[in-house]
């Protein structure tokens, strides 16, 4: 199993981007940057954060490091702080932190932390005050009291009431003063540029430049985006900052546009472009990345030794960086890095050596690390279950299975699963005349809901499925489809019928009394599967199953058409004449003497024992 987090090895050859942003960070030499990091849910935002801050932190060998690192994740605050003082606050914390243990800027950090409270109380004062003039409910602290004065007010007070303001008023007044620590509140656009300023004199005296990466922003609701934007922008472009915000951009906009309703495309996105000077993407992954990609998450979870998959990891990475060479990350090429691989571990990496192609363009997936993650993960599970439940499963096969599952049409996967279930073994026997053209290059026609590319694509990857029996796959893939065989729709003494019949056909006269009693739903699942095990047959004159397909036809006259359909069908080359009076005597064989009699490439000596019955 692969936990679901961001990991500060590189496992994406990201290295190359997150040292290019480093380098923008020191060429800055001071002044202000802020850099946006976009992309998608789950393409390894997060990861190319933690490399970042690991490339910076590298970057000093000696000495005291010129950078301090604030990490602020918005999405753990919402919903219990607000996102903007919050922001403020943990960058004010990590300054004040560094100071005592720097020994410099002391007196300085104190004062920002208490200008930093300044703005906690001043929320708490602006939003009930705002609230009453305009005549809302009053929240918060403030509310409280005003809510029990309202009470004095209408006459209604009593001794426990008057206990509660006393108690009230008394939180309340503790909570401001230990918000403000006894300092005189001035106006908001003083106090916001003595924030600044003071930002600004702790940095510049401590020598450092603060480094806050931002990450999930692109999480959170449309509200607590705007306010940790707003407070990226109280801080931004001050001397000694600098800014990494990791988000998608396109959610980042949709929030804007939310809060500012009615402003137009391009006013949104100029808001976004006065936060972000330097915007990078994060690079989608080619096959070449994700065959990488996977292999490196199989050799994590091996039984190698932690310096062997150090030694792997890095020199994938640097083969993925001249990979525009032509040079591939394949299995011949992690076979020649080590020759200690697990046999295991040699199968995993070869089916993802095969997975990778698909993994890379279908798009329920489509490169996405976090996905592929997900995907390779519900695959440990699937296997341990049956290892768990003694159900002998082929990897490989549960692979392009549960592949199909994700990234195929809903109506094609339940096709598949019914294909299955209605085999007498199991096996998905449609597929093998697919298979077979697509392997061979010649052109497929299929109908909805088989008419996509992925299809395609996944016909060709081995192994091949139609001759294999499937039903222990589908057995531990019933998370999202009930298995359900036709013989689970039987009571026991049609299971007991239909065992017989399939184990002894020849003996199915014995039973047909009990076959009369079977009700006629169960009567049609027994001739399902007397038939399936019929498609077996390449002879048709008097095999032993025949014998038991016309008892279920005598015990219930309703199947005798099922029958005659079935024998319509066969391929005449396999019809014998010792067929002719087997059947002569049922009413049903009307109808399949006529079809055989007007077919020139039934034989002759089959019509002539026909001519003769009549």
């Amino acid at each position: 199993m692969w936990t679901d987090h961001e990991s500060e090895r590189d496992f994406l050859n990201f290295s190359g981007v997150a040292r290019t942003v480093a380098e923008i960070i020191e060429q800055a030499q001071s002044r202000p940057i802020s850099i946006g990091v976009s992309g998608a849910w789950g393409v390894g935002k997060s990861s190319m954060i933690k490399l970042i801050h690991h490339e910076l932190a590298d970057s000093q060998t000696e000495g005291e490091s010129k950078f301090i690192f604030v990490e602020f994740n918005a999405w753990l605050y919402q919903g219990y702080d607000d996102a903007r003082a919050a922001l403020i606050e943990v960058v004010a914390s990590a300054l004040a932190n560094e100071a005592e243990k720097r020994k410099t800027g002391i007196d300085k950090a104190n004062e920002l932390l208490s200008r930093v409270n300044w703005f906690r109380a001043a929320k708490l004062v602006a939003g009930s005050t705002a609230a009453v003039a305009l005549g809302w409910p009053p929240t918060g602290l403030i509310g409280e009291v005003l809510g029990h004065v309202k009470g004095v007010a209408g006459g209604n007070l009593d001794q426990e009431m008057i206990d509660d303001i006393e108690e009230t008023v008394g939180d309340t007044s503790e909570t401001l003063s230990g918000l403000v620590k006894q300092k005189k509140i001035s106006s908001p656009p003083k106090e916001i540029h003595a924030l600044r300023t003071s930002f600004e004199d702790i940095l510049e005296e401590m020598g450092v430049t603060l480094v806050v990466l931002i990450d999930d922003l692109d999480r959170c609701l449309p509200e607590t985006t705007i306010s940790t934007l707003e407070a990226i922008r109280l801080l931004l472009f001050l001397k000694h900052t600098a800014f990494v915000i990791a988000a998608d951009d396109q959610m980042i906009k949709h929030a804007v546009k939310r809060h500012f309703q009615g402003v137009d495309d391009e006013l949104v996105t100029n808001y976004f472009d006065k936060l972000i000077q330097v915007p990078i993407r994060v690079p989608p992954l080619g096959t070449q990345e994700v065959r990488a990609y996977m292999m490196l998450l199989f050799i994590e979870n091996s039984s190698l030794d932690d310096p062997e998959k150090e030694r792997i990891r890095v020199a994938v990475c640097k083969q993925l960086s001249n990979a525009w060479q032509g040079r591939r990350v394949d299995l011949p090429f992690i076979r020649t890095l080590s020759d200690n691989l697990p046999e295991d571990l040699i199968a995993r990496l070869d089916a993802a050596d095969r997975l990778a192609p698909l993994m890379t363009t279908a798009t329920k997936i489509a490169g996405n690390p976090r996905l592929i993650k997900r995907f390779l993960n519900a695959l440990s599970i699937r296997m341990a279950m049956s290892h768990a439940q003694g159900v002998g499963v082929d990897e490989s096969v549960l692979a392009k299975i549960l592949l199909f599952e994700r990234c195929g049409d809903p109506k094609a996967y339940a096709a598949l699963i019914k294909s299955v279930t209605e085999n007498d073994q199991g096996k998905p026997t449609f597929l093998v005349e697919w298979e077979q053209k697509v392997i061979a290059g010649e052109t497929l026609k299929l109908d909805s809901p088989w008419d996509e590319p992925f299809i395609f694509e996944w016909l060709q990857l081995p192994p091949k499925l139609g001759d294999r029996d499937l039903r222990g796959i589908m057995y531990v893939s019933r998370e999202h489809a009930p298995l359900i065989m036709p013989e689970d729709r039987l009571s026991s003494e049609s299971s007991e019928l239909l065992s017989a019949l399939l184990d002894h056909p020849d003996m199915a006269n014995s039973v047909k009394d009990r076959l009369v009693a079977v009700p006629r739903p169960e009567i049609s699942v027994i001739m399902d599967k007397l038939l399936d095990r019929a498609h077996q047959e390449q002879e048709w004159g008097v095999p032993p199953i025949l014998e038991a397909c016309i008892v279920v036809t005598e015990a219930d006259p309703s199947q005798g058409e099922r029958l005659a359909g079935f024998l319509k069908e066969r391929p005449r080359v396999q019809i014998q004449p010792s067929i002719v009076p087997k059947i002569a005597d049922q009413t049903w064989a009307n109808s399949v003497f006529s079809t055989w009699k007007d077919d020139d490439d039934v034989s002759k000596p089959v019509k002539r024992a026909i001519n003769q019955r009549e």
